[in-house]
């Protein structure tokens, strides 16, 4: 069986933002950031032209789903343990277990995953990609769209969607 696909790792595909993990016994890291990277893998047929999808149709969308997270704080929606609460004032506060924090609503993205792990992250990344793509160009023949987000050099965690 013969397969096609394209790759896109690009410099300007990346984001700078604030999280903390936290892990299963329930300690937690300091809030920090990191300057992401991202990468994305589609496969699929190639067309009558000799494409599986052109670079320049992949890299406005990947660029703007970076842009979303780009110099922000990322809060996990989805955690159960996590108490986020949106003030009148435009103030968000986070309270995990002693900790308090509190930021301007503006500064803070809530996504609806249960931890800020690179692979969630590439997971909320590859997600809406394949939304924005299968949208945006219909008539695409995407077999599998792989989706990775580095938090440093040589460490990042991999989301693979297959249809």
């Amino acid at each position: 069986m013969e397969s096609w696909s394209i790759e896109v790792d690009k410099e300007n595909l990346k984001f700078s933002s604030a999280h903390f993990l936290i892990f299963p016994d329930g300690s937690a890291e300091r809030l920090h950031g990191h300057n992401y990277r991202v990468y994305v893998k589609v496969s699929g047929e190639l067309c009558e032209h000799g494409l599986v999808f052109d670079f320049q149709k992949v890299k406005p969308v990947v660029r703007s789903l970076v842009g979303e997270l780009d110099e922000r704080w990322l809060i996990p929606g989805e955690h159960k343990e996590l108490k986020v609460v949106t003030r009148d004032d435009g103030i968000v506060e986070v309270r995990y277990r002693e900790r308090y924090y509190a930021a301007p609503a503006a500064d803070i993205l809530i996504l609806p995953i249960n931890n800020t792990s690179a692979e969630n992250l590439a997971a909320w990344v590859g997600r809406h990609l394949r939304e924005r793509l299968e949208s945006a160009f219909p008539g695409a023949s995407i077999h599998a769209l792989e989706v990775a987000v580095e938090e440093t050099p040589g460490q990042r965690g991999v989301y693979r969607f297959e249809i």
